[in-house]
């Protein structure tokens, strides 16, 4: 018997993720092609969307990047100076000459408030702060989004998260909520990607036993006609899932075009701060992911909370901000994904407006940033603006809400649909004060 995308830990449904895959030749209970021919049913046929979230983990400084105020005195305004881009009058930081080289192809929210001075990945990925979600059970957007719409491969998982494991804890990737562990990202590393692997049997002693249930297949049919020929295409799926994966395949940078690499650059895997790596290949995985099926992928990126040396730390890792981000926007038009991969790029809060005695931002949740791209959703514009020192919103408040409302409907989903959990009750995904940016879409 095997495991697939599973781990060894308990979840408060009682059921292990390692007990839950298991594929087996003549296995009982819920086995892979069970669950293979459950996701085909929850299959639509509508077009694949999908959606990369890029969180900034820390809080991005917003007067240093999207919303410099060089007009400002010197203790707000910084060391930066902006630039201009290829939109008329739309300036950013000198330090993101890539970026502006596509602000064509992306949008920028300046105005987004709502956010609470809390450092963790929940508001941007749940629509709730951690401990709202803890006691509600609300779900990763990525788990929604896989519950809702189910796989577009029955090879392929609908949620990947390439977060990495965080030292500070908040900036870890909520779970699933309420909608139970059969819904939680696959982690692009471990043992989830492992067991997409044909391990711990030999490939002759696996096809003997895949034979075997073809020959039992066919005695079925030969007995009962009514019964269909061959072995079952569920079946057929898992065996498929074993030895070919899409995903890990997507995951393998080495197939990528060398030119592809070099335009996204490498970054590092080693974690700044308590925070994530600054790691410009996943950001590449991503894009990989999403052609293979993937609905939703989650890439933890970079270390912000600069409360000290502010302009030094943003020196030293802009540069291969700005060469990811430019290359995953590039990358995707270029790919002729503009229309159906949404891009969204934010941390959970700005940045203090006054630089501090140590040279530093302190935590800003009064107003923050967003960068959209793709999705077919209209470009080149900036939204929203802030006063004269970037520390409120002086027009067209966007509420964090609006943004996670944003994407579930460039994937197709009412961010006001109730869906059923695991047990069985309607949950909803979002406020009814929330609603996606309109002059997004």
């Amino acid at each position: 018997m095997w495991t697939l995308w599973g781990d060894k830990f308990r979840y408060c449904d009682g059921v292990s993720r390692r007990s839950f895959l298991q594929a087996g030749a003549l296995a009982g209970g819920l086995t892979l092609p069970a669950l293979l021919r459950a996701e085909a049913r929850q299959n639509s046929p509508q077009r694949h969307k999908s959606v990369i979230i890029v969180y900034l983990s820390g809080g991005l400084p917003h007067q240093d990047t999207f919303d410099l105020k060089p007009n400002a005195p010197k203790e707000i305004r910084g060391e930066f100076n902006p630039i201009d881009t290829v939109i008329p009058g739309l300036q950013i930081s000198e330090m993101l000459p890539r970026l502006a080289l596509v602000a064509d192809r992306f949008s920028i929210v300046r105005s987004i408030v709502g956010l609470r001075d809390e450092h963790s990945s929940f508001q941007n990925l749940t629509g709730f702060s951690m401990q709202e979600s803890n006691l509600l059970g609300k779900p990763h957007i990525g788990s929604a989004i896989s519950r809702v719409q189910g796989p577009v491969d029955p090879l392929v998982p609908p949620f990947m998260d390439l977060f990495p494991t965080m030292v500070h804890r908040p900036y870890n990737s909520p779970g699933p909520g309420n909608f139970g562990s059969a819904y939680k990202g696959i982690r692009a590393d471990g043992e989830d990607i492992e067991s997409m692997r044909l391990r711990f049997i030999e490939q002759s002693q696996f096809n003997r036993r895949r034979d075997l249930r073809s020959q039992l297949e066919s005695l079925r049919t030969h007995m009962d006609p009514q019964a269909g020929e061959g072995i079952d295409p569920f079946y057929r799926s898992a065996y498929d899932v074993l030895t070919t994966s899409k995903v890990v395949d997507a995951l393998n940078l080495d197939k990528e075009d060398p030119r592809t690499r070099e335009l996204y650059g490498k970054g590092s895997p080693n974690h700044l701060g308590d925070g994530a790596p600054l790691w410009n290949e996943q950001l590449l995985m991503a894009r990989r992911l999403v052609e293979a099926g993937v609905r939703c992928v989650t890439v933890g990126y970079g270390f912000w909370d600069t409360h000290g040396n502010n302009f030094g730390h943003c020196r030293a890792h802009l540069p291969t901000f700005d060469q990811g981000i430019a290359a995953l926007i590039q990358d995707v038009y270029d790919r002729g994904l503009g229309d159906d991969v949404s891009v969204v790029v934010w941390g959970e809060f700005g940045r203090g407006p006054r630089i501090n005695k140590d040279a530093g931002r302190d935590h800003w949740p009064r107003v923050n940033g967003c960068l959209f791209a793709g999705g077919g959703m209209k470009m080149g514009q900036v939204i929203g603006s802030t006063d004269k020192y970037a520390e409120e919103a002086a027009s067209r408040h966007v509420h964090y809400h609006d943004v996670l409302a944003t994407i579930y409907h460039r994937l197709g989903i009412d961010p006001h649909e109730f869906v059923r959990d695991m047990a069985d009750r309607p949950v909803g995904l979002l406020p009814e004060t929330s609603h996606p940016i309109a002059e997004l879409i």
